[in-house]
């Protein structure tokens, strides 16, 4: 199975998440071997990790647009906190 798949960083967002998809699926049906499973939950641990950064990249790209439409913030209005 690993042999045949692309490298997560190639694959499009779409791609990564059929994929993702496909494993959850497999792992549901309860017809893989244990060392299988274990090979496609590793896979599917990292979709998902390369995903949600995906995720976070676009929303902050969104809040970087956002930002610029409203104008800038006040010092006031702006969050100086650290979390």
């Amino acid at each position: 199975m690993a042999e045949d798949l692309r490298p997560i960083e190639e694959l499009s967002f779409r791609e990564a998440m059929a994929e993702l998809d496909g494993i959850v699926g497999l792992l549901e049906s309860n017809t893989l071997e244990l060392e299988d499973s274990l090979v496609s939950y590793e896979r599917g641990v990292a979709l998902l990790r390369a995903l949600k950064g995906r995720l976070g990249e676009a929303q902050q790209r969104v809040d970087v647009l956002m930002g610029e439409l409203s104008g800038e913030v006040g010092d006031q209005e702006r969050d100086t906190t650290l979390s």
